[in-house]
């Protein structure tokens, strides 16, 4: 699994670093980063919901 933002949709508004804060972070410019690009597998459900819950559909995963 790998987690992919859509910049041109992200708004930064940091639900998905409220929800998995070890994969998700709002910097310094507001702007969203993603720590871990491939999450560990033990992550995926509560990575899946914070993909579900991005209010501007930004994110989403990617099946390697």
């Amino acid at each position: 699994m790998r987690v992919v933002v859509n910049r041109t949709l992200c708004e930064s508004n940091a639900v998905c670093a409220r929800l998995v804060p070890e994969v998700f972070v709002v910097d310094d410019d507001d702007r969203l980063q993603i720590k871990h690009e491939q999450p560990p597998e033990a992550l995926r459900e509560r990575v899946e919901h914070a993909v579900r819950r991005c209010p501007k559909l930004a994110l989403s995963i990617v099946e390697d």
